[in-house]
């Protein structure tokens, strides 16, 4: 199972009021290490317990971009309550994903 596909209309509903922590992967498809992350952040959504993976196309969404500053992608941001705890940009391992969302 893949990051599941979030649009700005949804984000509320399944980022921020979700009662578990989520990580939110904001990406391109013209973007490469956008595509280079990509099945990094596949494998940590398959195995992903007590966390949900969501994934933010940028050129969609452009408004929750302007919303959290984000500058460059991909961007990884971890939400918690609501809120925006956590945030990486650029590509990372995925020791580093991890890490992000286990902190």
């Amino acid at each position: 199972m893949a990051a599941e596909k979030v649009t700005s209309a949804e984000f509320e509903e399944k980022v921020l009021k979700s009662d578990v922590p989520v990580l939110v992967d904001f990406w391109a498809e013209w973007c490469g290490p956008c595509k280079m992350l990509s099945p990094i952040i596949n494998k940590v959504a398959d195995s992903a317990e007590g966390f949900k993976v969501m994934s933010v196309n940028a050129d969609e969404n452009s408004d929750l971009l302007d919303r959290y500053g984000i500058r460059a992608i991909p961007t990884l941001i971890v939400f918690k309550g609501g809120e925006a705890v956590r945030q990486s940009t650029g590509f990372i391992p995925e020791e580093q994903v991890r890490a992000l969302i286990n902190d």
